[in-house]
C-alpha cells in the first residue's frame, strides 16, 4: 500500500516538473534566450537519468531518493540558474551542496555495500570503511563540480563561482619587510579602470564560494555516512537509510521484467 503511493508521488513529481520544464522552455524559446533553452533541454535529458539506471543498469532508486533527485535537477537547473534563485536567496546553494553530499553519500554507500554482500567478491569491509569510503565517494563527486565551475569560468567567461565581497585583505606580499608574517589592510575604496567602486572591499573571485561548498558538502556527506554506519551495524532495522540507497535488482525482479516484456511487448 504504502509502495503503491509512493510511485504516485513520484509520478505525479515527474510529470509535473517536466510539465514546468517544458513551459519555461516554450516562454525561453519566444524570449529568444537560447541560453536557458540549452539549460531546459540539459534539464528534461537529466529527468531520463533514473530511468536510463532501472532499465539499462537494473539499479533501483528508491522512491525518496528519486524524487531527491528530480527536485535537486529541477532546483538547480531550472529555479537557481534561470529563476536566479542563487543570487535572490543567499542559502539556495548552500542548502543543494547539503543535499548533493548527503545524496552522494547515500549512493557511494550503496556501492560498496552492494560489492560487501555480493558472495562472488572475496573481501568483507568493516562497516567503518564503507562508511569512510562513502563519505570519500561524496566529497570526490563535491571537488569534481568544484572542477567543472572554475572550467566553465574560466573559458567559457561565466561565474558559477559566485564572488564574495571582502572588507580586509590578510596577505604576506603586502608586508614591507618580505617576511612571513601577514598584513591586515582594510579596504575603504577601490577603483577599477579609473572608475571607483563603492561596494564596501574587493572582489574574492569564487574562493569563498567554492570553500562554502566543500564544507556544507562535507556536512551532508558525514550526515549520511553516520547513518549509513548504524545501518550496516544493525543490518535489516529501520528503514530510513534505505530510502536513500540504491540497489541491484534481484534475479527474480529482472526475470519478472522480462517476461512481462515478453507477454506485453511495447506498442509500435
Amino acid at each position: 500500500m504504502e509502495d503503491a503511493k509512493a510511485n504516485k508521488i513520484k509520478t505525479f513529481v515527474y510529470i509535473s516538473l517536466r510539465l514546468l520544464v517544458v513551459i519555461i522552455l516554450i516562454a525561453e524559446i519566444l524570449r529568444q534566450n537560447f541560453n536557458n533553452v540549452s539549460l531546459c533541454i540539459l534539464t528534461l535529458v537529466l529527468f531520463m537519468v533514473p530511468s536510463f539506471f532501472n532499465k539499462r543498469l537494473n539499479i533501483v532508486l528508491p522512491n525518496t531518493l528519486e524524487i531527491i533527485v528530480l527536485l535537486f535537477i529541477f532546483a538547480s537547473g531550472i529555479l537557481g540558474e534561470i529563476n536566479e534563485y542563487y543570487l535572490i536567496y543567499d542559502g539556495w546553494d548552500d542548502m543543494l551542496h547539503v543535499i548533493n553530499g548527503f545524496v552522494s553519500a547515500a549512493i557511494g554507500f550503496s556501492l560498496v555495500d552492494i560489492l560487501n554482500r555480493n558472495e562472488e567478491v572475496a573481501f568483507s569491509l568493516s562497516p567503518v570503511f564503507v562508511a569512510l569510503v562513502a563519505f570519500c565517494f561524496s566529497m570526490t563527486i563535491g571537488v569534481m563540480w568544484e572542477f567543472i565551475e572554475f572550467v566553465a569560468d574560466y573559458f567559457l567567461k561565466m561565474d558559477m563561482q559566485k564572488d564574495t565581497i571582502l572588507p580586509v585583505i590578510t596577505s604576506v606580499i603586502l608586508n614591507p619587510t618580505g617576511k612571513n608574517i601577514a598584513v591586515v589592510l582594510p579596504i575603504e575604496s577601490i577603483v577599477v579602470n579609473g572608475i571607483p567602486w563603492n561596494y564596501g572591499g574587493y572582489i574574492d573571485v569564487g574562493l569563498y564560494d567554492t570553500m562554502t561548498d566543500l564544507f556544507v558538502n562535507f556536512i551532508g556527506a558525514v550526515t549520511f555516512s553516520i547513518i549509513g554506519l548504524f545501518y550496516i551495524k544493525k543490518r535489516g532495522k529501520g528503514n530510513f537509510a534505505p530510502r536513500f540507497m540504491p540497489r541491484r535488482k534481484t534475479d527474480e525482479e529482472i526475470k519478472e521484467e522480462r517476461d512481462h516484456h515478453v507477454h506485453h511487448p511495447p506498442k509500435e
